[in-house]
């Protein structure tokens, strides 16, 4: 256990200091992920003339929160991993004791530190600009929020470099994340709350794991109404899933792998 603690402490550490010599592009990062605020405008718009459920007031505090939950699960690790296959850098890792995964893992844990004061920055800013949707969870409702959105932080990675180690076979396995990415934006609460969509649609969704990497995160946190059970374990059972698909594939990869461009 000490040394385990040891080597993510070493990972840890050395990952945050990587990460903090590029401030300005994680500004730049931070600020990409604003499309929530642009479409709360929208719908608190549409809020004033039509019949949603949620007031102007919700949907304000329903996009803040989606662009905290949003700020906690960026995930690029398809793209490192591609790059680490196609030009043969995965070989030296592959010479560590160490699982390869475990570098992408720290790296994108030190970096969610690393932009935390941007996101607080901008959180203190939305509230000067809009004081009346100002609020504070309960400590309950916050601990709960803390542990749901770590993971569906890890159920965004694991399906993520899930798709990452099929560049063993492919040279663009990120096509496979944009592909992803067009139902990531529609189902997981980023354009809309799922409140919103005609009740048997929002049944069929919450079936799937797109709304649990925004939308119940988020709705946890501002107090919207959620099986917090159901929730949990949908999440676990798509973690699953993708767990055991994601090591099977890893296994069948490395016989596929034969260091190309080292």
């Amino acid at each position: 256990m000490k040394k385990i603690i040891r080597i993510a402490k070493t990972l840890l550490i050395t990952y945050y200091a990587y990460m903090l010599e590029y401030r300005a592009e994680l500004l730049l990062w931070v600020l990409s992920g604003a499309l929530p605020f642009i479409l709360m405008g929208v719908w608190m718009q549409a809020a004033q003339t039509g019949q949603f459920g949620l007031n102007a007031i919700d949907f304000a505090r329903y996009f803040l929160a989606a662009f905290i939950v949003r700020q906690t699960n960026v995930v690029w690790v398809i793209w490192e991993f591609e790059k680490e296959v196609v030009q043969g850098r995965l070989s030296n890792r592959l010479l560590q004791p160490l699982d390869p995964v475990w570098h992408h893992f720290a790296s994108h844990v030190s970096e969610r530190f690393a932009r935390l004061p941007f996101v607080f920055g901008l959180v203190l800013l939305f509230f000067a600009l809009y004081p009346q949707s100002f609020w504070l969870p309960s400590l309950g409702r916050f601990l709960l929020f803390l542990l749901v959105v770590v993971l569906a932080f890890c159920l965004r990675f694991l399906i993520q470099y899930t798709f990452a180690l099929f560049a063993f076979w492919l040279e663009r396995a990120s096509a496979i994340e944009q592909f992803w990415l067009l139902f990531y934006l529609f189902l997981s609460g980023i354009i809309a709350p799922l409140e919103v969509f005609p009740a048997p649609v929002r049944e069929v969704v919450l079936w799937t794991p797109f709304p649990y990497l925004i939308h119940f995160p988020a709705s946890i946190l501002i107090g919207l109404p959620v099986d917090v059970g159901r929730g949990l374990l949908v999440m676990l059972g798509w973690g699953a899933v993708f767990f055991v698909w994601n090591r099977w594939l890893w296994r069948q990869g490395l016989k596929q792998y034969s260091g190309m461009g080292a």
